[in-house]
């Protein structure tokens, strides 16, 4: 009987062992593949400036507005659903530059190139600029997360037809983006006395 127990015993040993060493060799030991970036970057934040922000926040400031002329007042507003439709597209595309102005690694402009108006008096330049968003990236964030939410207003409104919420949403955009230049962009502008 002895034999049969130390027959049972070696081979439930070996077996645990075997078990044992497998799992090592699975957990341990596999070194996982690199995996591929889930995005890649290719737009400088000037770039995104320039190619998105400007031209969505632009239309949608154009888009309502009492103009006065030598026949009186003029206001300007969406009134088809073609120039909706436009509109919309611009504030689509505005708030989702939003989020690709804070995506890691994105550079305030590649590499051997300057910021716009680089040569104006209290204008930072990009290194300043990349350093001012490092220093603090949570205040940076939150510029962009304000101009998501201008975007959303704008949206809103939009899709209500509504050309007076539109106004709003416009000059909540302005005070957003204004806000966020006088903090990285033109800290030291120097303004002409009157």
């Amino acid at each position: 009987m002895s034999t049969i127990v130390n027959k049972a015993l070696a081979v439930s040993v070996t077996f645990l062992v075997t078990v044992l060493l497998a799992g090592c060799a699975k957990s341990g030991n596999a070194v996982p593949a690199a995996q591929p970036p889930a995005f890649q970057l290719t737009a400088s934040i000037q770039d995104i400036m320039h190619g998105i922000v400007d031209p969505a926040a632009d239309a949608l400031w154009d888009s309502v507005g009492t103009e006065v002329t030598h026949k009186g007042e003029v206001h300007n507003q969406p009134r088809s659903v073609e120039q909706w439709n436009a509109v919309r597209n611009s504030a689509i595309a505005l708030t989702e530059a939003s989020n690709l102005l804070i995506m890691d690694g994105r550079q305030v402009v590649h590499a051997g190139k300057e910021v716009e108006d680089a040569h104006v008096t209290g204008i930072q330049s990009a290194s300043e600029i990349q350093v001012e968003i490092a220093k603090d990236r949570q205040a940076w964030i939150g510029f962009a997360q304000a101009l998501h939410a201008t975007g959303e207003q704008a949206l809103q409104a939009i899709d209500a037809q509504d050309a007076t919420r539109l106004l709003h949403a416009g000059e909540a955009l302005d005070e957003v983006c204004e806000a966020c230049h006088l903090k990285y962009w033109y800290p030291g502008q120097v303004i002409p006395s009157l």
